[in-house]
């Protein structure tokens, strides 16, 4: 959050204030729990923090002319979003990797999840699933439908991209994916 103020401060943009706000774990609905786990990191119970498949199935499709994707997983992801900036460089990777093995060690997977999905980027200034669920459908995110839950997860790749209030054809169709892969994973959700 603050990376995005200094980033809009350097880019002198106007100052407007970041909608943030944290909610407990039960307090967010089991489908965007689900919708995450379908969209972002489908192997989150099986791996200790890294999906070394998924990295070597990134560098394969590279290596063979593809574009290169992210294979970050989202213990990756809570690293980087809570305690580095998103700059890319082989330091700041060596530090997400550090701090995904801490936290694979001190918090359960739950909390991994709770955290995520309130410091996850949703919009421009819009972080967290309850600031994201009352901006988007006027509803606390214990409210979210697996539909929306989706919608929200959808827009995960890049918020500033995608919509979850303008649906393109493509966040509509990955979308429907989710929604697909929530049904197959069957995840169940553990209240704390």
């Amino acid at each position: 959050m603050l990376y995005r103020h200094a980033e809009y401060f350097q880019q002198h943009r106007s100052f407007k204030t970041i909608d943030y706000r944290w909610v407990k774990n039960e307090q967010i609905s089991r489908y965007a729990f689900s919708a995450v786990i379908a969209s972002e990191d489908q192997r989150f119970f099986s791996h200790h923090g890294f999906d070394f498949d998924e990295m070597q199935n990134a560098i394969d499709k590279y290596l063979k002319g593809g574009k290169l994707r992210g294979a970050s997983t989202i213990s990756q992801q809570v690293a980087k979003n809570l305690f580095l900036t998103p700059s890319k460089s082989i330091w700041r990777k060596g530090l997400e990797f550090w701090f995904t093995g801490l936290i694979e060690m001190f918090w359960h997977k739950d909390r991994i999840l709770e955290v995520y999905l309130n410091i996850a980027e949703f919009g421009d200034r819009l972080f967290g699933i309850e600031s994201a669920s009352q901006r988007y459908f006027g509803i606390h995110a214990s409210q979210l439908s697996a539909s929306q839950a989706a919608q929200l997860a959808a827009t995960l790749p890049n918020p500033h991209l995608y919509k979850a209030d303008r649906p393109t054809p493509h966040l509509l169709k990955r979308k429907a994916w989710i929604m697909k892969q929530m049904k197959n994973l069957n995840y169940r959700h553990r209240q704390h």
